[in-house]
């Protein structure tokens, strides 16, 4: 009787504790990632570049990239700069922005990538896709996931809470993008990638019922290995559909429809998951969802990050044609401008001020 398996995508390495930034060339120098010590660091001007005098000299062979900002520009433009180094891999050291450029870089010149996050924000860390900035607004490109990741928790808690905050709106909006998903193959017919599904919505609940907060190396330990594992299912589904549902589609109105306001993308979406879950009557669940998030300092109202109602109902409404194509609560209701207005009255009723 053959075994039946599959080769599930995944980093080499994943190291994620307090004191790990200082065995980064340890784990460089495996031959599975550098035979050489010939390395790329791309870095930001802020977090990165003052982990530079701490990480360089364990970096001997490595050339060292400052990164100006998270453009589709800026990604190219390090991609043209690494190209004729022949170096055995990149290393992204600093914030989503840097991660970000650093994949697609990587990818561009056929590099794996090394992802060394200096804060939590967000699960792209370990994703198989690059969020970049461009001239129609923002993108998402498909990049390979990183060859290894590397957290230090103490690095993590000197980065400023709101980042730290920001990853756990974006991982228990796993919870609602789960429940997506299962509506889409109910109605739609849409295949469930089981093991992507489990591993996305385990990451979500382990981060939604951990008693701990950001100050908490037990809670961020959670917090980042939920992050890791969330890019992962990403990958063995071949999308964003584990982590990204009617949450996401909130949080990408927000970021189309007022772009010199919106706040930080696990901000969004945590509010826009704890909405997802009310919309689809989900009541119970909607509300131990929101007193999480208000118990970690997120918003769980609009009136939180600078929005108005009407200006969270225009972003409800609009949210659908964000991702054509995708079914979740919000393309099933179909809801109008008055019907969505009605309901976010009864949601912030039930959860309270």
């Amino acid at each position: 009787m053959p075994v039946l398996t599959r080769l599930i995508p995944s980093p080499v390495v994943v190291d994620i504790r307090a004191g790990a930034l200082d065995d980064l060339g340890c784990v460089l120098a495996d031959e599975r990632i550098s035979h050489s010590g010939k390395l790329a660091v791309a870095v930001s001007g802020g977090s990165g570049a003052r982990l530079r005098e701490r990480v360089a000299p364990s970096l001997p062979g490595a050339d060292w990239y400052e990164v100006g900002g998270g453009t589709l520009d800026d990604a190219i433009k390090l991609a043209g700069a690494m190209k004729g180094g022949h170096y055995d891999a990149v290393v992204g050291l600093g914030g989503g922005k840097i991660i970000d450029c650093a994949k697609f870089a990587a990818a561009r010149v056929g590099l794996p990538l090394v992802a060394v996050p200096t804060n939590l924000a967000h699960d792209g860390l370990c994703s198989p896709v690059a969020t970049l900035d461009n001239d129609a607004g923002r993108g998402s490109y498909g990049v390979p996931n990183p060859i290894a990741v590397v957290i230090d928790l103490d690095v993590i808690r000197e980065a400023p809470a709101r980042f730290v905050r920001a990853g756990i709106g974006d991982a228990v909006s796993n919870i609602s993008a789960i429940a997506d998903w299962e509506l889409a193959n109910r109605v739609k017919g849409e295949r469930i990638d089981g093991l992507a599904a489990a591993m996305a919505r385990q990451a979500g609940e382990a981060v939604l019922r951990h008693p701990g907060g950001v100050g908490d190396n037990d809670f961020l330990q959670v917090l980042a290995e939920g992050l890791v594992l969330t890019g992962i299912a990403m990958s063995v589904s071949g999308d964003s559909r584990p982590a990204s549902g009617a949450c996401h589609e909130i949080n990408h109105a927000f970021d189309l429809l007022y772009p010199q306001r919106a706040a930080a993308h696990g901000e969004q979406c945590g509010l826009g998951a704890a909405f997802a879950m009310y919309l689809r009557g989900a009541h119970e669940e909607s509300a131990r969802m929101a007193e999480a998030l208000r118990r970690h300092g997120l918003p769980v109202l609009p009136g939180e990050i600078g929005f108005t109602p009407d200006e969270f109902v225009r972003a409800v409404e609009f949210a659908p044609q964000t991702r054509p194509g995708r079914y979740t609560i919000l393309e099933h209701l179909d809801l109008k401008t008055d019907q969505i207005k009605d309901l976010y009255a009864d949601y912030v009723k039930a959860i309270g001020s």
